[in-house]
């Protein structure tokens, strides 16, 4: 066959020259990583040089070439002409006697018989820069039989080199289009239009976090997800705790998944239909936890052999139940690695909410709405617009580089316009369902993704500040600095700014935002009698077999997802602390709380714990914190009691906890406590024989320590933490706690907002600081201060 025909058991990675990127890391998957378990279904591939000889033996190159240099380079008005010119030449050429013998022969290697289903792919390289990507702008041809239609499938491969797109691509790249060749890769079919199919990347592709797998997945061909055509399954997995063997999904995410993409019948390439998905279907995840773990084993395998982030295809028959890789490329956006010098977007002020959908970026932008129903409409497109569609696909490229922002109908964050706004570096807004409908053309607007993994769109022109931020430059303190958080959106942007993990995650956020459930209403169900409440919660844990389930499984998966982001730093999570008449507001809630007058004073922290009203609420908390330790293995989790009045009732919760599964000193697991009753610092010695350390809570401890209700607005201008009997108290709790040979950290503002407080605290010889994320900064430059 001499090199018109290579197989993938005689490429490696080296053949890039000849095969191009796509088919030479087949090959190299195929034949290096067999071993790790990596299935990649067997195929062969046509060589540029049989590519070039092609075009020599048909008289293409003169032709082809003067094409090109008509092309208009300044509007790229005769685009469209040219391009289908150079196409019909090459379709109209005949493949040699040779080149075509050694298809049928390595065709019929692959099968038993002539009848093999192969996948043909285009796979294109640069003869000066080999590396280069020209990945998605080429044709892709499944479910192909038999001979004479996989020769004509490779000359359309051919053809597709003279795209629009991909001329365009070239053109604003700088290549020479002779000297592009085009190889095809033919491969075995999965049959993932009976199974599902979907993409991998193995760096979360948001914020460059490197320690996460995330793979999407649809029904059937995987072309969905590309095309933006419906939301996909997600799951985040976590590479170290994945390496120790453990359960690692941190999150699953259910797509919609409306359309399932199948084949209508054989041998043609308009042969691909999309079908509604049925509502069963709609409703499950499109692979099992044990599939989607052995997936990321393969793409953690897959990265580390090719010492890189990469982006993977993977695809599930239909008939065998076999997973495959179908594609390995390196991860584009992020693989120079995360920048020190990084951008905060900050929305000075809110406005009409338009839509909203899963923020791509964590971008800014103001522009002009362009509705447009497809590249067609090109013209209408000004420099700086948001462009809004339904959904975007590769033949969108050439005009995409004019636009400020891009919001889509349809698509997840692995589809196209996603993977092109982040390499373009603008905000988009994919999934918002409804943007051509609530969005008009012409209207001016704003699009937010500075608000975490929900991007918003807002009427007109809103101000917002952009602010440069040099991590490099700064140096963390002696004493220790974490976050306070409470939004796991933002925990994987959040990670890579300097500190010593979280001392404070707020697990209040995550209850209302991806629970919203009151935990007594899903186990006491039957009870309920709010009918709005109970078709809601009917609709939430549909997918559970008992619905208690579902509030211990949203909960892992936040708490999860912020101690996955800081691993291995420790993240002290603070078990509930909503006031009554907060518990009331949560879907369910108001028959299980009771009124107080004062809620601020009353049913509150650990006195919920061990109480008949709430104790088999407590231990759905302590389930899902029992998940993320030992089933899931993030064991830099550590837990938090507030609001503890007495030694007896701190007692009391850690035999409750105990019994629920948590038991103090197993598995590494420490206990804190909060330190904001005045009882706390004078019996802070009795608390230390029972809790690990400790984080004075100075709100709560100043509101005590003074008599004053902090959310009372007559009162507000007597609270303050820099008030001589509030330092006292806490000057006193952090010398108790050095005697009690404890940890004693501070949770609040008043260190990034007063550098005398922070100067006092490290004087006091605390262990850690907390602060908000606005404030971290501010408040390591006031430590630093303070102890140079």
């Amino acid at each position: 066959m001499g090199e018109l025909i290579k197989r993938f058991s005689e490429i490696t990675i080296e053949d890039v020259p000849l095969v191009g990127g796509k088919n030479a890391s087949l090959g190299e998957m195929f034949n290096e990583l067999s071993s790790e378990g990596v299935k990649v279904p067997d195929g062969f591939a046509t060589t540029s040089e049989a590519f070039r000889l092609f075009l020599k033996e048909n008289q293409l190159e003169e032709k082809l070439n003067q094409l090109m240099r008509d092309l208009d380079r300044d509007q790229f008005a005769n685009l469209h002409d040219q391009g289908k010119a150079a196409r019909e030449l090459i379709l109209k050429g005949e493949l040699s006697a040779t080149f075509s013998n050694a298809i049928d022969e390595a065709y019929s290697a692959l099968g038993k018989n002539n009848d093999e289903q192969v996948a043909v792919r285009s796979s294109a390289t640069a003869e000066d820069l080999p590396q280069a990507s020209f990945a998605g702008q080429h044709d892709t041809f499944l479910n192909i039989t038999g001979t004479e239609h996989l020769k004509e499938a490779i000359k359309k491969c051919f053809a597709s080199l003279y795209t629009d797109r991909a001329i365009k691509y070239r053109e604003d790249q700088g290549f020479e289009h002779r000297e592009v060749a085009l190889s095809v890769g033919v491969q075995k079919m999965v049959r993932s239009d009976k199974g599902c199919s979907g993409v991998g990347f193995t760096i979360e592709p948001e914020s460059g976090f490197t320690n996460l797998v995330l793979l999407s997945g649809v029904w059937g061909l995987g072309e969905n997800i590309v095309q933006g055509t419906v939301n996909p399954d997600e799951f985040y997995v976590f590479k170290p705790t994945l390496k120790a063997g453990k359960n690692a999904i941190i999150q699953k995410k259910l797509g919609r998944k409306e359309k399932t993409m199948v084949y209508a019948s054989s041998n043609s390439h308009s042969s691909i239909v999309n079908i509604e998905t049925k509502a069963s279907l709609q409703d499950t995840f499109v692979l099992p936890d044990e599939e989607v773990l052995t997936l990321a084993k393969w793409a953690v395998a897959i990265e580390e052999h090719y010492k890189k982030p990469m982006d993977i295809e993977w695809a599930k028959d239909g008939i065998s139940e076999e997973l495959f890789i179908t594609q390995a490329r390196p991860e584009t956006v992020h693989r120079a690695g995360h920048e020190e010098k990084q951008y905060e977007f900050h929305l000075k002020e809110k406005g009409e909410v338009l839509v909203k959908g899963n923020a791509v970026g964590s971008k800014i932008s103001v522009g002009t709405a362009r509705l447009l129903d497809s590249p067609r409409d090109a013209d209408k497109l000004k420099e700086g617009d948001i462009l809004i569609t339904e959904t975007t696909s590769p033949d969108w490229d050439p005009i995409l580089k004019r636009v400020s922002g891009i919001i889509t109908d349809r698509g997840g964050r692995t589809s196209h316009a996603a993977i092109v706004a982040r390499e373009l570096g603008v905000p988009a807004i994919v999934g918002s369902y409804f943007a051509t409908q609530n969005i008009k053309d012409g209207d001016l607007i704003t699009v937010s993704c500075a608000e975490g993994k929900t991007g918003f769109v807002y009427k007109g022109s809103l101000q917002f500040e952009k602010e440069e931020l040099d991590l490099s430059e700064i140096k963390l303190p002696k004493t220790e600095v974490k976050f306070i958080l409470s939004d796991p959106e933002r925990a994987f942007e959040l990670s890579f700014y300097p500190n010593n993990g979280v001392g404070l995650l707020r697990m209040e956020f995550i209850i209302t935002h991806m629970v919203k459930v009151h935990p007594m209403a899903l186990l006491k169900f039957d009870e309920l009698q709010d009918r709005d409440a109970k078709k809601m919660i009917e609709d939430l844990t549909e997918n559970y077999a008992k619905k208690e389930y579902y509030f211990i499984d949203q909960l892992a998966q936040g708490i999860a997802t912020m101690a996955a982001a800081f691993y291995p730093n420790e993240v002290i999570v603070r078990m509930s602390d909503f006031k009554t008449n907060e518990y009331a507001n949560l879907v369910g809630g108001a028959q299980f709380e009771p009124k107080e007058e004062n809620p601020m004073l009353g049913f509150r922290g650990a006195s919920r714990y061990y109480h008949e009203l709430y104790k088999d609420g407590f231990s759905l908390e302590c389930k899902a914190i029992k998940k993320v330790r030992e089933v899931m293995g993030l064991e830099n989790l550590k837990v938090m009691i507030p609001f503890c009045r007495t030694v007896e009732e701190g007692k009391k919760v850690l035999e409750i906890m105990a019994e629920n599964g948590l038991k103090k000193g197993d598995q590494n697991l420490e206990v804190y406590m909060m330190v904001e009753i005045p009882s706390n610092v004078i019996l802070l010695e009795e608390f230390a024989q029972y809790f690990d350390g400790f984080s004075i809570g100075s709100n709560d401890l100043t509101q005590l320590t003074l008599g004053i209700d902090r959310d009372s607005q007559l009162m507000a201008s007597l609270f303050d933490e820099n008030n001589s009997a509030a330092k006292k108290m806490i000057a006193l709790a952090i010398e108790k706690a050095k005697k009690a040979g404890r940890k004693i950290g501070l949770c609040g503002q008043a260190p990034s907002d007063f550098p005398e407080f922070a100067s006092f605290l490290v004087q006091q010889g605390i262990d850690s600081i907390s602060f908000n994320p606005d404030a971290l900064l501010k408040g390591i430059q006031n430590i630093n201060d303070a102890e140079s």
